[in-house]
């Protein structure tokens, strides 16, 4: 059980940190929405996988999954601010 919360950490980490990286910008949160996102990107990345029939074998397709799946969100969340502050 600690061994998979530790992992779903680690993923999220990188893959949040990752994705800030690549979409640089006012974001909100630190260190904790930054795991949080990468762990929602990497839930995305699964149910688009299991929809699509993809399978996402490897620890560097995983990664690459969950950093795609946080920037999806980034962009999503861009998004809507943009329309809020209107």
């Amino acid at each position: 059980m600690a061994q998979g919360i530790l992992s779903w950490l680690l993923i999220g980490l990188v893959a949040g940190v990752l994705g800030k990286l690549l979409m640089p910008g006012r974001d909100p949160g630190g260190f904790v929405v930054t795991i949080l996102l990468g762990i929602a990107g990497a839930l995305l990345a699964g149910y688009v996988a299991v929809i699509l029939n993809v399978s996402i074998d490897g620890w560097v397709r995983r990664y690459g999954a969950a950093t795609i799946g946080a920037v999806v969100l980034l962009i999503l969340y861009r998004l809507i601010m943009r329309v809020r502050e209107k």
